[in-house]
């Protein structure tokens, strides 16, 4: 290399270097010196203003119980005027989705599922939830993000004056996808030690933490044998984008705890927090339609279907899906677009709109239920091999058709086929007078008896399938654990 082109090459490494130096500020909250050159804290605001009503649209909508919003909007906000940013403006949502996450946006607005409300059984967990995610926002991570993501593709475009736009563009996506994957290790180690920071000036249980990082792991663990997938619990954990783990966020108490004493008298909040909960819709509500057992029924809307044995649904707000044994799944979802309307029959709207693209074999029409529908199959081929594919529309009314997306392995599609067709064929249209008395599952709290155990109150539950294994996760209890009189526990009921 010419000493003309080495100083070239260098030249972004010095830009860089100067842009660091003046972009980097000393965090209030972590003490650290963090480089948040292109996010100011208004920005934050901004970004988390525009972003909040997306976020709430992904997943379902707010939970509209008044007292549960409340109630976490509370004890959020005790806990973020203890933070180091106690004049921000901080926004506490309950989403109503049953995927048990927790999340932030910049500019404090902190997000809880309905899920996780159902797996927490003290105010002292969901304290200990809440305070890892204002941990974030207080030590400005995602600012962190965004201006290192920001200065990969400064540093990009500098390079690419050296070396060419081709390199130039291939250095940026992947610099951009490491800056924006997810937060770092040492992240999520920061809001651990934030979060059992608050926990502790707010007089909370800080091993409460810990413990309901145990929860989220026996309930991915659960989710997956529900799957039928037994051992792949990794597949099914929040802790994927949060890597955390006991021992780390043990270690967070015990630096906590050698800045400050722990709480004289730790508040747990078990009585207060179940009370709190008591009522909360498990599995869905009527306006979004709800899971019971293997039975998806949207009062709303009218409707209901019915997964195979062995298949888990999940509702989210763009579809319900059924994942079953042997990776098998079933997507189903609403469409009522332009397609619709012009399609003269169901074979024309499967052909010639939802599946233009897609050469399809053995397309016929179909009845289902006193509703026109059409079918068609096909073998496509992914990056992890080839899958088989069976598309099934069915119109319900002039402007709207309902889709049944079936996939399978090619050597379990024939052993499934009938299933499949009875999943098609349990779609039908519910009556209003129907429709007004189905009602979705609760979270219902009861005290245990003298005679009570795991079995007797797992039986009390309205859940056919693995329903111990259910009550031992929703109430935090290890195999084998004995109930005592008078402990008030979770169930699942009507």
């Amino acid at each position: 290399m010419t000493p003309r082109l080495r100083f070239l090459a260098i030249a972004p490494l010095l830009a860089l270097a100067a842009l660091g130096g003046a972009g980097c500020t000393t965090n209030p909250a972590t003490g650290q010196s963090s480089f948040t050159a292109f996010m100011s804290p208004d920005e934050e605001i901004r970004v988390g203003r525009e972003q909040h009503p997306q976020i709430i649209k992904e997943f379902g909508g707010e939970y509209q119980d008044p007292a549960v919003r409340r109630y976490v909007a509370q004890l959020g906000e005790r806990l973020a005027r203890s933070s180091e940013l106690p004049d921000l403006q901080f926004t506490f949502t309950v989403l109503n989705s049953d995927i048990v996450n927790a999340f932030a946006l910049p500019g404090g607005y902190v997000y809880v599922t309905r899920g996780l409300l159902a797996l927490a059984s003290s105010e002292a967990e969901l304290a200990g939830v809440l305070g890892h995610e204002i941990g974030h926002v207080t030590a400005r991570h995602t600012a962190q993000r965004y201006s290192a993501a920001v200065a990969a593709n400064i540093a990009v475009g500098l390079l690419g004056a050296v070396a060419g736009s081709d390199l130039a563009s291939s250095l940026g996506q992947s610099l951009a996808e490491v800056a924006l994957a997810g937060y770092s290790r040492e992240q999520e180690s920061q809001a651990d030690q934030l979060g059992v920071r608050y926990l502790g000036r707010t007089s909370y249980d800080q091993e409460a933490m810990a413990t309901f990082l145990a929860k989220l792991q026996g309930d991915s663990a659960l989710t997956a044998e529900l799957a039928g997938r037994p051992g792949t619990a990794d597949q099914f954990d929040i802790m994927q984008s949060h890597p955390r783990t006991a021992d780390r966020v043990r270690d967070a108490i015990a630096a906590a705890h050698a800045q400050a004493a722990p709480p004289a008298d730790p508040r747990e909040g078990r009585d207060d927090y179940l009370k709190a909960i008591d009522g909360l819709y498990w599995g869905g509500d009527p306006e979004s339609g709800f899971v019971h057992n293997r039975s998806f029924i949207h009062p709303a809307l009218r409707f209901q279907f019915e997964a195979p044995p062995g298949f888990r649904l999940f509702n989210a707000d763009r579809a319900v899906t059924a994942r079953g044994p042997n990776k098998a799944q079933i997507v189903f979802s609403r469409d009522m677009g332009a397609g619709v309307a012009a399609a003269a029959n169901m074979v024309g709207y499967l052909q010639g709109a939802w599946a233009r693209e897609i050469q399809l074999a053995a397309v016929e029409a179909i009845n289902v239920n006193g509703l026109d529908g059409a079918t068609g199959a096909t073998r496509l081929n992914t990056r992890s091999g080839p899958i088989d594919v069976r598309l099934v529309a069915v119109r319900f009314d002039p402007r709207t058709v309902y889709r049944f997306v079936f996939v399978t392995l090619p050597e379990h599609t024939a052993e499934l086929s009938t299933a499949f067709r009875r999943v098609t064929y349990s779609f039908r249209a519910l009556s209003a007078r129907e429709a007004a008395t189905l009602k979705p599952l609760r979270i219902r709290v009861v005290q245990a008896g003298p005679g009570d155990t795991v079995d007797s109150l797992a039986r009390r539950m309205a859940i056919d399938d693995l329903a111990v294994r259910r009550f031992q996760v929703l109430n935090g209890l290890a195999p084998g654990q004995a109930l005592r009189p008078g402990d008030r526990v979770k169930i699942i009921a009507d």
